[in-house]
């Protein structure tokens, strides 16, 4: 299988430089770049088929944190946004588990899709995770599971719709809710939000998209899933450094496993 069997490259000129600086001036003008049908219905399909034979075998959690993702600030009671709880809940299937004859697999190894992403939001350069779990993972969430409102510790990240659910699950945001680079948290902002005093953005998206999402400053998260039909997302994950690996605690927390 080649790259063009996965991506319909004269729609998505992934190695052309005028294609890459119109997904890049997207891309920072919107916070979110969502490209449709970019993977071809064979490959959707083959992904598809993968991801529902290998379901058994994700792990499952939920977590509670906090909008920020960081332990209790004891400067603040428990009511306060930076204190508040939210709950995170789904199900993932590791890298480890990924064929290394899938589409996501080549999708994620091919140099034109790599230089891409690193063109498209301003990396020098990107690189697999160290582990053997962290850089392709695909995630399920069952009706009423969720991702709680939360913002990232990186500074984006890449999906792909698998299967999208019959109602719920939608993809809510609001971009630059905070600045954390200069320490503006914006605990009003997001009291406001958590409070249903402000409607954020809703980001429509069918099976089969690609989504680039600025998510370090932009609060966001997956509405719970209001139908029997599983909700499947591919996530793919480089590092702007070699050699990372996430921590022991981290891969417990969301794989369940260490290797």
């Amino acid at each position: 299988m080649q790259l063009n069997d996965i991506v319909d490259l004269e729609r998505f000129a992934l190695g052309d430089a005028a294609f890459i600086r119109q997904c890049r001036e997207t891309l920072d003008r919107d916070g979110v770049l969502v490209l449709p049908d970019f993977l071809r219905a064979d490959a959707l399909a083959m992904v598809h088929a993968e991801s529902v034979g290998k379901q058994d075998r994700a792990y499952f959690c939920a977590q509670n944190h906090s909008v920020y993702l960081t332990p209790h600030n004891a400067e603040f009671g428990d009511d306060h946004p930076a204190n508040r709880q939210v709950v995170s809940s789904k199900g993932c299937i590791c890298d480890d588990e990924v064929a290394e004859d899938s589409p996501l697999r080549l999708l994620y190894d091919h140099p034109d899709f790599r230089g891409f992403v690193a063109g498209t939001t301003g990396q020098a350069e990107l690189h697999p995770y160290a582990d053997t779990m962290s850089s392709i993972n695909v995630h399920y969430a069952g009706q009423g599971q969720e991702l709680g409102w939360h913002f990232d510790n990186s500074s984006f990240a890449i999906t792909l719709l698998i299967q999208k659910p019959d109602a719920g699950s939608r993809f809510e945001f609001i971009k630059d809710l905070r600045d954390a680079k200069a320490g503006r948290m914006n605990y009003e902002g997001v009291e406001d939000l958590l409070d249903g005093r402000v409607q954020p953005d809703v980001l429509t998206m069918e099976a089969g998209t690609l989504v680039l999402f600025r998510g370090r400053n932009s609060i966001h998260r997956v509405s719970p899933n209001e139908s029997d039909k599983m909700r499947m997302l591919a996530v793919l994950a480089y590092n702007a450094e070699a050699d990372v690996s996430l921590s022991e605690n981290v891969r417990m927390t969301f794989y369940g496993k260490l290797s």
